[in-house]
Order: C-alpha cells, then structure tokens, then sequence
C-alpha cells in the first residue's frame, strides 16, 4: 500500500520561509507528475504547483518566484521551498502524485494527508 506522508508545515511570520516534504512510502515503481495543493475553508482546492517526471514545472501566478517545487526520485519524496511568505499563503497545503506501482501498471492517484501552514502578519 502507497503512502504519501508530509511534513514541514507550522507558523511563520509574513516575509519568512518554509518548506513542505511529502514522502513516499510502500512498494512503488515510480512517481510520475507530483504536485502540491492548497485549500482554505469553504473555497475549492487550489493548484499551487507541479513537477513532472522530466523535471518541468508549474505554478500557480500567486506564488511564480517565491514558491520552488522539487523532487528526488531515489528518495521518492517532493518538496515545496515557500519563500516571502504572505498571509494569503495561509491554507492546508496538500501532495499529490501519480503513482506507478510496477513497470506495466497504470498511473493511481494519492494525496497527503495534509499539512496546515499558517503566515502571521
């Protein structure tokens, strides 16, 4: 069974920096596009970035040039460097990838179970 564990979220000031990890756990072949969400009460979950298995990647227009996402492949984990934080920032900030479980299998979905990032003002 595939596990996608994050870690990293927490509290910080508007101007400063965290970074999220997801890692995963369990027999899998490879991850194939890995991205990061983020959802706030009442409003629909949000795409903040993506990286595929090539190593191109995505963002939100909020967060160009203060988010960086990454990923290592032989550690199966992908992160996300959040820099100049703002309070906007402020959500449940979730992973998500595509996973392959053998070399002839398709690719299945699983998400993080979520991490809370709050940016005081």
């Amino acid at each position: 069974q595939v596990e996608l564990v994050e870690s990293g979220g927490g509290l910080v000031q508007a101007g400063g920096s965290l970074e999220l990890s997801c890692a995963a756990s369990g027999s899998l072949f490879g991850i194939n596009i890995a991205r990061w969400y983020r959802q706030t009460p009442g409003k629909q979950r949000e795409l903040v970035a993506a990286t595929s298995s090539g190593g191109n990647t995505d963002y939100a227009d909020s967060v160009k040039g203060r988010f960086t996402i990454s990923r290592d492949n032989a550690k199966r984990t992908m992160y996300l460097q959040m820099n100049s934080l703002k309070p906007e920032d402020t959500a449940v900030y979730y992973c998500n990838a595509g996973v392959q479980l053998s070399s002839r299998s398709v690719i299945y979905d699983y998400w993080g179970q979520g991490t809370q990032v709050t940016v005081s003002s």
